[in-house]
């Protein structure tokens, strides 16, 4: 068995050895690893690590702090297919949609290579007699990022890679759920030249999240996971005087216009719909068909696709998607199906007699799919994450506009249509944060940022791109004066430029 402690100082720490957590291994159900789950004193033993590294990291020069990231995905590279594995075996998506969730954070790596170029400040000349005013950028200090199980390398990437850039030195508390990939991360990111104690890992569970978040020598903490832990670490960290941006949950529509290409629309719910076993935050669990022809032309389409969908071990290179991550999810989706059924939505295909032969203890749940889901219902209005899709009827676009714009998150939208007209109002009036016009799952490229609206995120900024640097810096702003002989008395009078 595989023991999984933390990553302190630019080595491997054992910990409290009397806490401890197990990893499963979703495809078979059994127990691949034993994690050590961190203390407050394992906590304090992380920020002192930090603490210590920071300043001579915030006094190397961008540019070579640059260097050390380059250095760290040339290395990603060449480990990439033991990152895919790990990854696959922990969380339970296959190894292709591994490698997609490490290069999605690879990605953001790559843009905050353009930390010289982000971090510059503002400059202007003259400004007064003799006075010129310019603004610098600097870092936090020691910040945190505090991620999920179903992205166990791209959003830990996501925070890490715009806060070292920066300046900073990060801690990061992964899922206890996938810790393997966090753990290689940070020998590789060492390995680069990063130095002892910019990068550590903590795993653990809420006294060490309650530790992040009470700590005064955490200046700002970035979060990804369900809506009401949002809240909460959102609330502690802010009242703590920290910068805090938190982002949560999500009910994905997929709105579908009479004039939209059919095979582009069943496709697209298909992949965005069931990849990941619907593990995602920004997939597709809603489709809004306009229109009863629209409606009964679209589950024509689906009924069949979802029936030959296929699930297999993580291993399985021609699956569509894998197991769930743990057996206490697996039976909270199993929940959802039967409420839906018990409000009376139609269970077109029903995927909970699925069973993978040879693999009978893992957590496997067939594609499911419901009609004439009305907007009162659980399996609506709860985000289930799982491989569930919902197809909600409407009969024109206004009402599809509104069901989007009612629902209480605001993470990802679509529309799909050949009319640009009907694209270009959906985008504007729509009340989400990320919007896809014939693009299923809306993820922005990393020199965009990434955020939802509503009870989808929590915080005035988003992640990655620019606002990522924004996030991870303060701004300081100076006014200088090199007087020329100008001699003059005291005044008691506001400043001002004349």
């Amino acid at each position: 068995m595989i023991n999984y402690g933390h990553f302190i100082g630019g080595k491997s720490f054992t910990g409290d050895e009397n806490r401890y957590g197990h990893v499963l291994q979703p495809m078979d159900g059994t127990v691949r690893a034993r994690v050590a789950l961190a203390s407050t004193k394992d906590v304090q033993a992380a920020v002192e690590s930090a603490k210590a590294a920071q300043p001579a990291w915030a006094a190397t020069n961008p540019q070579r702090r640059a260097r050390v990231l380059m250095k760290f995905l040339q290395l990603v590279e060449r480990h990439n297919d033991e990152l895919a594995e790990i990854l696959a075996r922990e969380h339970g998506k296959t190894i292709a949609d591994a490698k997609g969730d490490i290069l999605r954070g690879v990605e953001v790596v790559e843009f905050s290579i353009g930390a010289p170029h982000l971090l510059k400040g503002e400059f202007t000349d003259n400004a007064g007699p003799g006075i010129d005013l310019y603004s610098m950028r600097q870092p936090l200090g020691v910040v945190a990022g505090i991620t999920p199980f179903n992205f166990p390398a791209m959003i830990p990437l996501w925070k890490a890679g715009p806060a070292i850039a920066s300046g900073n030195a990060f801690i990061l508390k992964p899922s206890e759920r996938a810790p393997g990939v966090p753990l290689r991360l940070a020998e590789l990111f060492f390995e680069a030249g990063l130095p002892a104690g910019i990068f550590n890992v903590i795993n653990g569970d809420k006294e060490a999240v309650d530790a992040i978040l009470d700590h005064h020598d955490i200046k700002a903490i970035g979060f990804v996971g369900s809506t009401p832990i949002a809240k909460y670490i959102y609330s502690r960290g802010t009242l703590n005087g920290k910068r805090v941006h938190c982002f949560g949950g999500a009910k994905n529509h997929l709105v579908v216009m009479p004039d939209a290409d059919m095979d582009q629309v069943t496709n697209a719910l298909i992949g965005a719909g069931y990849g990941s076993a619907g593990e995602r935050c920004m997939a597709v669990s809603v489709a809004v068909p306009v229109g009863e022809d629209t409606a009964n032309e679209l589950m024509k389409r689906l009924v069949p696709k979802v029936e030959q969908l296929k699930i297999g071990p993580s291993t399985d290179s021609t699956a569509d998607y894998g197991p769930l991550v743990t057996r206490d999810h697996l039976e909270k989706v199993l929940s959802y199906v039967s409420f839906g059924l018990e409000e009376g939505a139609e269970l077109a295909v029903d995927g909970r007699g699925f069973k993978m032969q040879g693999y009978e203890k893992g957590f496997y749940l067939g594609g499911c799919l419901f009609d004439r889901v009305k907007p009162d219902m659980r399996i609506y209005k709860d985000e289930i994450f799982g491989p569930v899709l919902s197809v909600v009827r409407t009969t024109k676009y206004e009402d599809a506009l509104a069901l989007c714009n009612d629902h209480e998150y605001g993470n990802g939208v679509s529309i799909f249509t050949r009319d640009g007209d009907a694209a270009r109002d959906f985008a504007s009036k729509v009340q989400v944060g990320m919007v896809g016009i014939n693009v299923p799952i809306p993820v922005p490229l990393a020199y965009y940022t990434f955020g939802g609206w509503k009870a989808s995120s929590f915080g005035d900024l988003n992640q990655h791109g620019p606002d990522a640097f924004r996030f991870y810096t303060k701004t300081k702003t100076v006014t200088s004066r090199w007087p020329s002989g100008v001699k003059e008395g005291a005044s008691f009078v506001m400043p001002t430029m004349s």
